[in-house]
This record gives C-alpha cells, sequence and structure tokens, in this order.
C-alpha cells in the first residue's frame, strides 16, 4: 500500500511546491511510482509538470465533492510521476466541504481506491490552515515540512504543529512528521547557521541531512513546466533534491516502507 505524505507549511514563500514537485520527481527518477495530488488552489504543482490548468476536467475538486472517482483525475506526466491536478474550481471548495458530511475526510476516502498503484502520494497543501490542507493532513501518513533558513522561519511552526497534534487526536491516530527540510540555505551566513540551531533543537533527528541551496535554476523550472531533474540535471538544485530522494528512500527502507 502506498505511503502518502503531505507537504505543508502555512506559511507561504518556504518553498513548499518546489519540494514537492522536485522531490516527487526525483523519487519517480529512483524507480518509484508516484502520484502528486495538487490541493493548493493556486495550481502551481500543475503548472510546474507542464499541465495548462485551464484544460484540466477533472481536478482535485472534483475528488473532493465526490463528482469523479480519483482515478478518472490521474494524470501521466511525461516525467514519470502522475498528477491529480488542480483548477480555479477549487478556491471555492473551502466553502462548499463546510456543509459536507464527513468534510475533513473527503481527500481520504477518494484516494483509498489507488493506494495501491503507488509506492509514495504526496499531497501538495495550500499555504493555510484551512479545510483544505485539514483534507490534506486527514489522508497522509506523515507531513513533511520544509522551512526556510531565514528570520521569520520558526514563525507560526508552533501552530503548524498544534494542528497536527489536534489531527492525531481527533481524526487521524496515525499521523506523524515525516521530516524537516532545510530549503534556501546558505552555510555562508551566521543567520542560516542560528535557523537551523534552532530547527534542530525543535526537531532533532527529523531534520534532513540534505539541504536545498539558493539556486536561479530551481527557480526558473517552473515557468518551462518541468521539474528540475528534467529543466537541468548538473544544476545544485537537482543534486539536492537528488540526494533528498536518496534519503526520503533509505528512511523509508529503516521504517519498513
Amino acid at each position: 500500500m502506498g505511503k502518502v505524505i503531505a507537504v505543508a507549511n502555512q506559511k507561504g514563500g518556504v518553498g513548499k511546491t518546489t519540494t514537492a514537485v522536485n522531490l516527487a520527481s526525483s523519487v519517480a527518477a529512483q524507480g518509484k511510482h508516484v502520484l502528486i495530488v495538487d490541493l493548493d488552489p493556486q495550481g502551481n504543482t500543475t503548472s510546474g509538470f507542464g499541465v495548462t490548468k485551464r484544460s484540466v476536467e477533472t481536478s482535485v475538486y472534483q475528488l473532493l465533492t465526490g463528482e469523479a472517482p480519483a482515478s478518472a483525475g490521474i494524470q501521466h506526466t511525461k516525467y514519470r510521476v502522475d498528477l491529480i491536478a488542480s483548477n480555479i474550481q477549487l478556491s471555492g471548495a473551502g466553502l462548499e466541504l463546510v456543509n459536507m458530511q464527513r468534510r475533513e475526510s473527503r481527500l481520504r476516502e477518494a484516494l483509498t481506491p489507488v493506494l495501491n498503484q503507488y509506492d509514495f502520494i504526496f499531497i501538495d497543501c495550500p499555504p493555510s490552515l484551512d479545510l483544505l490542507t485539514l483534507n490534506g493532513l486527514c489522508a497522509c501518513d506523515t507531513v513533511l515540512v520544509p522551512i526556510q533558513c531565514e528570520f521569520f522561519a520558526l514563525e507560526g511552526l508552533s501552530e503548524l504543529m498544534n494542528t497536527i497534534r489536534n489531527v492525531k487526536k481527533i481524526y487521524n491516530p496515525y499521523i506523524e512528521i515525516e521530516g524537516v527540510l532545510l530549503t534556501m540555505y546558505d552555510g555562508r551566513l551566521n543567520l542560516t547557521l542560528q535557523v537551523v540551531q534552532e530547527v534542530k533543537k525543535y526537531f532533532g533527528n527529523k531534520v534532513y541531512k540534505t539541504t536545498i541551496p539558493r539556486n536561479v535554476r530551481l527557480s526558473e523550472a517552473p515557468s518551462f513546466g518541468a521539474p528540475i531533474n528534467y529543466y537541468d540535471g548538473a544544476s545544485k538544485g537537482a543534486e539536492a533534491y537528488a540526494y533528498l530522494a536518496a534519503e526520503f528512500i533509505k528512511n523509508n527502507k529503516k521504517g519498513g516502507a
């Protein structure tokens, strides 16, 4: 049965979608069967795999409302990663979900029939703690938290941890932290080293040894609709995500996944 990993941080600009896209692609490049679910109404993961949002007929919105099964929304991309896309309809889904039965578990129920088809399913959550993110947290086994190496890195993190604790208590007793990823890393800066120290104090061995550097090619790749390992496989960004994918797969072997 596939393991479901939500990539979440309610703070924007931390490299969340960059991580979801490039880790999924790098894990797939190592021979794993991977599905990514774009749960963010902005649809940047969808664009990041070269899919035009306007052309999406069955998106994650139809899965949440029960209009279509997950199998109908799966698109095979040219990057060895399957995708359930987002489009503009998803921006109103939060309000619609409020009045639905089992509103927090709609995504989990939709994904259950396809779990056996994949080794890993990544969910790119929105940069907020709303009903969409709650669906992502209820559907997942673990949460991967990207944190940028900047001054306000830990701001709001306790809120995310509280949300995860509450989800564990009320909805999803199995949820755990998959790992914490330091992004926009620059080892020459004292500030970066201070942030790393604080994050390690807070999360201990859950912090990945791999860090993601600031890298121009990583920023460029989404506008070309390609993950970094296809856009520029020789770049520092591609190298970092390849190392992260290897560390991620190794950790999951250790855990018996």
